[in-house]
């Protein structure tokens, strides 16, 4: 007699555990630095969640509209228009999200479908490709030039076809810590001219860019944005991943399919944190300085590791850097990180997880969005080895 498992099948058979619950479980397990999953080990605004317990203590502790906190849809609106010169409406165009991977998945699952293609640049977030295939799509890859890890544009047009649905971005980029420049914005704007092709651009660290670079938001070039869904997250923003809060904005037409989705999904995301981030992001300086903090922490963990065996070329953005390996092991990836938490108590994640094959750039991406101390006591570590 079969069993009611076997009948079972995976729409998933090659996807495991995501890389980050595996290597922060495994840092756990051996009581390693943790500069694997990107998460602060600092506090939230002390501001920030007081405005959270006002807001819970006021009542507001039900479900909120299904598109968001309109007080918050507003200053998402005026902080858009303020940094890219974009105007998108309030009430039709913005959406507030649990989170932007969940915006990210609504965003796939509401406009592709079977056989659809989606061009996804490698190394990827991980949690695009599995979004795109259970939406029935065809994920198509294409791989970032090592070192920069920078696009190639005329690879990107060979690759387009007429089952082209989607074209994925992410700037500043996870894993690499890469940025997109205007050029790279222009290009992808001529490339989709006068197509049906959309674009998913994934803005998670767009507060997150250092030294003299701009975020190139896709909202700022009209022939993007009129095509696009951009997608933003507070948790990155305020140090408070836990709360799962983001954002996506797109025009009315694009808007109007994404919300079919996003109400079935989660209907809506935390009530309170939604009316507190209202009240806080009224005062720019919340987040306009995020740049200039981080990037005083990625220097403080490269200089800390001016000595070792490990090389590096400076993230553009992000709070994630990649560290090459090739002097200190000939291992790949998984097995050197493996080895890097058991002998050592550090944890960083292998670059090679990002791909949709294995493929061995012998690179581990470290979050530095740690305190010095946590910084100073990894960095320690790895100039050791």
């Amino acid at each position: 007699m079969r069993s009611f498992t076997d009948t079972v099948s995976s729409k998933l058979p090659n996807t495991g555990t995501s890389i980050f619950a595996v290597m922060t479980q495994l840092a756990g397990e051996h009581d390693a630095i943790n500069l694997s999953q990107g998460f602060p080990d600092f506090e939230v605004s002390p501001v920030l969640i007081e405005l959270v317990a006002k807001h819970m203590r006021a009542g507001h502790n039900q479900y909120a509209p299904m598109p968001g906190v309109p007080a918050l849809r507003e200053v998402i609106a005026g902080k858009t228009s303020s940094l890219y010169g974009a105007e998108y409406h309030p009430e039709t165009e913005i959406t507030v999200t649990a989170g932007a991977t969940q915006a990210i998945f609504a965003a796939i699952s509401a406009f592709v479908r079977d056989d659809d293609e989606v061009i996804v640049f490698e190394p990827a977030y991980d949690s695009y490709i599995p979004a795109i295939k259970l939406s029935g799509g065809v994920p198509i890859t294409c791989k970032l030039k090592a070192p920069g890890f920078q696009i190639d544009w005329e690879e990107v047009r060979r690759l387009i076809c007429n089952r082209t649905k989607m074209i994925i971005i992410n700037s500043p980029h996870n894993p690499t810590g890469s940025i997109l420049s205007k050029q790279d914005l222009l290009a992808l704007e001529k490339l989709v001219k006068n197509t049906g092709i959309l674009i998913l651009s994934d803005e998670v660290y767009e507060h997150i860019i250092f030294g003299e670079e701009v975020h190139e938001s896709v909202c700022r070039y009209p022939g993007l944005a009129e095509r696009s869904l951009v997608t933003c997250s507070f948790g990155k923003t305020f140090h408070a991943t836990g709360w799962k809060t983001g954002y996506c904005l797109a025009p009315a037409v694009l808007m109007k399919e994404f919300r079919k989705t996003h109400q079935f999904m989660v209907f809506c995301s935390n009530t309170p944190v939604q009316h507190a981030l209202a009240d806080f992001l009224q005062n720019a300086g919340n987040y306009e300085g995020l740049g200039l903090f981080y990037q005083a922490k990625r220097d403080f963990f490269l200089k800390a590791l001016e000595g070792s065996r490990f090389t590096f070329t400076p993230a553009g953005g992000t709070y994630f850097q990649l560290l090459d390996y090739t002097a200190v092991s000939d291992k790949n990836e998984m097995d050197f990180a493996e080895w890097l938490v058991k002998e050592h108590k550090v944890a960083g994640v292998p670059v090679s997880s990002f791909y949709n094959k294995p493929y061995n750039n012998r690179l581990l991406r470290f979050c530095f969005a740690k305190s010095e101390e946590t910084l100073q006591k990894a960095a320690d570590i790895l100039c050791k080895i």
